[in-house]
């Protein structure tokens, strides 16, 4: 999953990841961007850099859940379409990839606000911030597009678990 902070990734995610461990026989794991921050990439930074570092450390660690016969939910924002489309690559070796782009719009997200992370990109106290100061880029061919603002938590995941089982991923 990808989309700016705020956009409802974590949350969708570990429902989603709830729903998996009941319907499949795989092991689920999550890898949420805030923690793998904190522990995997801790000392990286924000720069775009350490952007694509940081997510190319997500996607060894899905790629690897995937070659041993796991299901990857990743919630990050990747904001780079570069390194998504490498990560792509890199889980396909071993299995499937499902691009959903939880497509918030950016007023949402700042009127949430979990962190406050906006209100200080937009005061000036965090510089290269994903929507703010530094680019979002978009998916233009996720399979699954969710906005957070219209959508539940419950509707979201439905959706997911929908295109995922028609197609066979699961």
């Amino acid at each position: 999953m990808t989309g700016l902070s705020g956009a409802g990734k974590s949350t969708i995610a570990t429902a989603l990841v709830d729903r998996l461990a009941k319907e499949s026989s795989r092991r689920v794991s999550l890898l949420d961007g805030d923690v793998i921050r904190k522990i995997l990439s801790s000392e990286l930074g924000y720069s775009r850099e350490h952007r694509d570092l940081n997510i190319l450390r997500v996607g060894y660690v899905a790629s690897e859940i995937t070659k041993h016969g796991g299901i990857a939910v990743c919630a990050v924002i990747a904001p780079y379409v570069a390194m998504r489309r490498q990560v792509r690559s890199m889980i396909g070796q071993h299995g499937d990839f499902v691009e959903v782009y939880v497509s918030t719009p950016l007023k949402v997200c700042e009127q949430r606000d979990p962190k406050g992370l906006y209100s200080k990109a937009r005061a000036g106290l965090i510089k290269q911030f994903t929507g703010v100061n530094d680019p979002y880029e978009a998916p233009t061919n996720a399979e699954i597009v969710l906005d957070a603002s219209r959508l539940s938590v419950q509707e979201s995941t439905e959706r997911i678990m929908h295109h995922i089982s028609q197609t066979g991923h699961l």
